[in-house]
């Protein structure tokens, strides 16, 4: 399993970098990505204090650890120059926190986050056919989420990826332990989704190639 979207204290996750990574060791998983929540705020501190904290325990850890931020709830007229900020301070990955049915994402969010060259488009919500197909032909991933509420727009996010052929991937957003999930547990939620077998071993190899594994 490699998770590409968890949360720390950084943010509003529970667990310290080092407890994350520590419970997805003893897991199991193979890789996963750092990505608190970031705003105008509070980039500056929570990309290079994870990146430091990924750096220290990558030398010793049994997984891959990368240190990557989730752009959230950010004014769409903004996020192409944050996007570019968080890959200047040194996010291995950068997501953009989507156009959710659960919160009050600003509508154009999604459109704005492909067209800045976002890694990935997290729990896109009601995305529609033309901004899926932009994010095809950007290669802006889109993400199947394992988390409440998030989830609940997964099956809708299957059918418009698999109309126009942009690529899936699976993010668990945790921000408690029992938030993490192991692969079997991700492969039932993204066949709950409609994804057929192939096309659920596709979004985690998917996952591989984003991390260098």
């Amino acid at each position: 399993m490699i998770d590409l979207h968890t949360h720390t204290l950084f943010s509003d996750g529970v667990l310290l970098p080092a407890e994350l990574i520590r419970r997805c060791e003893a897991k199991g998983f193979r890789g996963l990505v750092i990505t608190d929540h970031v705003d105008y705020s509070n980039i500056d501190i929570v990309i290079p204090n994870v990146l430091k904290a990924c750096k220290e325990i990558a030398s010793v850890s049994k997984i891959k650890v990368y240190g990557g931020v989730e752009l959230t709830h950010l004014r769409p007229e903004h996020i192409k120059s944050m996007v570019k900020r968080a890959k200047t301070l040194g996010a291995f990955i950068v997501l953009v926190h989507g156009e959710t049915i659960t919160e009050p994402v600003l509508p154009g969010t999604n459109r704005a986050a492909i067209e800045a060259g976002a890694d990935i488009l997290v729990h896109p919500g009601l995305i529609t056919e033309d901004d899926a197909n932009l994010a095809k032909s950007k290669g802006v991933r889109l993400e199947i989420s394992g988390r409440k509420g998030h989830a609940y727009a997964n099956g809708h996010v299957v059918k418009m990826a698999k109309k126009v052929g942009a690529k899936l991937v699976f993010g668990s957003d945790s921000h408690t332990p029992d938030d993490l999930l192991d692969r079997n547990r991700a492969e039932c939620i993204a066949r709950g989704a409609g994804l057929e077998e192939k096309d659920i071993q596709e979004i985690f190899k998917e996952a591989e190639f984003l991390v260098g594994l």
